[in-house]
């Protein structure tokens, strides 16, 4: 007697979500430009119908894309903020996400954002603007009420300062693309962002995250 194996049938959201994955994970190596639908649907093993069926053209994929991918985001930063024991462990914890994100991450998919995707560029930019700029700021006061940043700090401009250094590894003019691993950049440029305003005892606290099973 044969057995037959009953698959589940995935609803439209589940759909959805693959498709975001898997062109997420194709912009990311490879940029938004030379990655066609063609290619994301043949990726996917489904036709070009199917994926015209989600979304109704490349830009509204890319759209989606970037809106999901910085929710996600967003939601990993909050998760690690209420699971840190101080602000600088906060930082780590988000340094280990960005280690995940950002690696394989080829910079010239920021650069065809910019110039080929306004409106997803647009959604990119008020996440830097508004939420990244927040949790920086918040950071910075948490460590001063922790006593681990020194309490004579400008937050206004450090706050714009970390907020702005931190998308410098997508900058190929700053960082060679074929030079610099950009997890290596990020992690050189938070340690001594760090190092600038901490005090004595937050100090203590980086060498003892640094010695623990975080980005190295």
């Amino acid at each position: 007697m044969r057995v037959f194996k009953k698959f589940r049938v995935l609803t439209k959201m589940e759909v959805q979500e693959r498709i975001l994955d898997t062109a997420f994970n194709l912009f990311r190596q490879y940029g938004t430009r030379s990655i066609t639908m063609d290619e994301i649907a043949q990726k996917m093993g489904i036709s070009k119908k199917t994926l015209y069926a989600h979304f109704a053209d490349k830009s509204d994929l890319v759209v989606n894309v970037m809106s999901r991918h910085l929710k996600l985001m967003e939601e990993q930063c909050l998760a690690g903020k209420e699971q840190s024991k101080d602000a600088i462990e906060e930082l780590f914890l988000v340094m280990k996400m960005l280690d995940d994100k950002l690696r394989n991450m080829n910079p010239v998919a920021m650069m065809d954002l910019q110039k080929f995707h306004a409106k997803a560029y647009q959604i990119f930019e008020q996440h830097k603007d508004v939420f990244m700029l927040q949790m920086v700021r918040q950071n910075l006061e948490r460590g001063i009420r922790e006593e681990l940043y020194r309490p004579d700090l400008d937050l206004e401009i450090l706050s714009r300062f970390r907020t702005a250094s931190a998308m410098f590894c997508f900058q190929p003019d700053m960082f060679a693309m074929s030079g610099f691993d950009m997890t290596r950049v990020q992690r050189v440029l938070l340690e001594n962002f760090l190092f600038g305003v901490v005090t004595l005892k937050g100090y203590k606290q980086i060498e003892e995250y640094k010695s623990k099973d975080y980005p190295k």
